[in-house]
């Protein structure tokens, strides 16, 4: 069975989503009820929620919501990891509050959006340094082009435990692979990083990709970083820009054929127990 690092539920009638206009194929609801049939067709057995940028005066509402979902009778979601804005002076505040609340299980501020010089700014580092030693783990979601930055940040903060979101975001359809591959196996000489094999699907060319179209991508990943540091995520629902659920889940069985069953046990569901204890 598999554990999904990376769902995303958007309910316009319960939360803002400042960005979502300008992304029209998802720019209406996706709602867990029609993501749960589909996990569970899948062998989806435990989901975490990740954070969809709401605005920042309803961070709290959306880890609120998140959790009435997870408490529906045999709900998939298991924890959450939530927004945070590691730039602003309240951050230590919050820090307290997610350190308690066993739901919470990391965070993450999308940084493949935002200036490059974002995680550069000193508090920004000083308040990821804060999660150094804790049970928090914190997302990077980056461009290739930021890649360089992220590391600086994770050598900034060895005690913090981070997830590379979907492999570092390549440019699959457009077949650019330096500096993405040069970088992803420099970050992952770091220990304290993870990489989530996710989210492809949505890079490359959403009329003519198969799995062999994501081999050299995913392979460089699981290859750089070994079995122990990956996990899985569905990203959906912007999975669906590239084919949906499903065909990601098919294919990433496609892709571990000659797998072992430790090794595919490993990217499927246990790393992602361990490292969230789940």
């Amino acid at each position: 069975m598999i554990v999904d690092t990376h769902l995303h539920v958007i309910d316009r009638e319960a939360l803002d989503y400042p960005w979502l206009s300008d992304v029209e194929p998802l720019n209406r609801d996706w709602l867990y009820k029609n993501y749960e049939r589909e996990a569970r067709r899948a062998g989806i057995s435990t989901t975490l929620h990740m954070e969809v940028d709401v605005a920042t005066s309803r961070i709290d509402d959306e880890t609120a919501y998140v959790k009435t979902l997870s408490q529906r009778e045999d709900s998939l979601i298991a924890g959450a990891i939530v927004s945070c804005r590691p730039e602003e002076n309240d951050f230590s505040g919050h820090l307290e509050s997610w350190l308690s609340d066993p739901f919470v299980k990391g965070l993450r501020r999308v940084l493949h959006v935002m200036p490059d010089d974002l995680s550069e700014q000193p508090l920004f580092r000083q308040n990821i340094k804060r999660l150094g030693g804790s049970r928090l783990t914190f997302d990077l979601c980056v461009l290739p082009r930021q890649l360089d930055k992220a590391i600086a940040l994770v050598d900034l903060a060895p005690d913090v435990n981070f997830i590379l979101d979907h492999c570092g975001v390549p440019d699959i359809a457009g077949d650019a692979r330096q500096p993405w591959r040069d970088r992803i196996t420099e970050i992952a000489q770091r220990p304290n990083v993870t990489a989530k094999i996710s989210g492809v699907v949505a890079y490359a060319d959403p009329e003519s990709w198969i799995a062999e179209t994501l081999r050299p991508w995913v392979e460089h990943t699981i290859t750089s970083f070994g079995w122990d540091r990956v996990v899985w995520g569905s990203d959906w629902p912007v999975c669906t820009l590239g084919g949906g659920l499903l065909a990601w889940v098919a294919a990433t069985h496609a892709l571990l054929e000659g797998a072992s069953e430790d090794e595919k046990a490993k990217l499927l569901n246990a790393n992602a127990r361990r490292i969230w204890d789940l």
